[in-house]
């Protein structure tokens, strides 16, 4: 279905553009953008194009779906890097993503991070801590997300926190990993394939710490929706990460694909209310600068948008 969409992309582009006739297209992806800038060409439009970058554009064909994407990385990397250096402007939300196009020898016309509607986890106050040894984690079981390392982390914190439970919340190729798990640990694994916002944030309150430890992200959203839940973070040190939850404040940071370490550091926050206490804070205060406006966004889009056009 991948190929088929990205084979029909630049056909649709000059459908689009022929009917709508923008002055600025802004495309979410640089491989996107590239099959939309061949689609520019076929239309004959004189429509700026925006690289609208969220991660690294590595990360599709190496950590999604089958392992036979592996075979398309050098023309997806191709095709990303002609992207950044042909289209009009590049828009990227964090500064890792602004050094993965600034890598590239191109400089971002703007950074800022993509509307996020926050409501559901901004209606109440934080509610204190469980005393239930509880840890929650929202995402795609896809390699991108690591969900294969926690799973591997999860078995030996049970073997210290013998009462910890998981909440897993996501779908994806690595589901028979989960539910090996859920079939091995029982009474230790709790998996949700979907859940909307509002239960999402009722599964923050219900634990004590989010774990995500993805092998790569541009930002990561759901830190920030911890954050507004007063809730910390057990991660890896990787992507955007960083840029939105800091080590030893408000949240504990390892190496991607240590599975050793990232069990240590969920014990460690298990055992350690305090700690714990103090990750969630720290991510609560944190959190508040990624809280923008519909307004404000759309100022930001408009700037980006005379920007170009200029």
């Amino acid at each position: 279905e991948g190929l088929v969409h990205h084979a029909a992309l630049p056909f649709r582009a000059r459908h689009a553009l022929r009917r709508f006739r923008p002055e600025v297209a802004i495309v979410q992806g640089a491989q996107e953008t590239a099959l939309v800038l061949l689609g520019r060409m076929l239309a004959r439009s004189r429509a700026k194009v925006v690289v609208d970058l969220h991660g690294d554009w590595r990360a599709p064909t190496r950590l999604y779906g089958s392992s036979l994407r592996r075979a398309l990385d050098p023309l997806a990397d191709r095709l990303a890097r002609l992207a950044l250096r042909r289209a009009d402007g590049v828009r990227t939300i964090t500064p890792y993503t602004s050094g993965l196009v600034r890598a590239e020898g191109v400089e971002p016309a703007a950074e800022f991070p993509a509307y996020m509607d926050f409501a559901a986890f901004t209606e109440h106050a934080p509610v204190p801590l469980p005393p239930e040894p509880r840890v929650l984690f929202v995402g795609v079981l896809e390699r991108y997300k690591a969900f294969d390392v926690l799973a591997e982390a999860w078995r030996r914190v049970v073997r210290e926190v013998p009462d910890a439970t998981l909440h897993v919340v996501g779908r994806g190729r690595l589901e028979p990993v989960a539910r090996a798990l859920v079939a091995d640990l029982p009474g230790n694994v709790r998996w949700d394939r979907v859940l909307p916002a509002p239960e999402i944030a009722r599964a923050l309150d219900a634990a004590r710490v989010l774990v995500l430890p993805s092998r790569s992200e541009g930002m990561g959203r759901v830190v920030i929706e911890a954050g507004l839940r007063g809730r910390g973070l057990v991660g890896s040190r990787v992507g955007g990460i960083p840029d939105v939850a800091q080590d030893g404040e408000s949240a504990l940071l390892v190496e991607p694909g240590d599975a050793a370490s990232l069990a240590a550091a969920l014990i460690r926050v298990l055992h350690d209310d305090d700690l714990a206490r103090r990750l969630g804070d720290a991510a609560h205060a944190s959190a508040q600068r990624w809280l923008v406006s519909p307004e404000e966004y759309a100022r930001r889009i408009r700037d980006l948008v005379d920007r170009v056009r200029a």
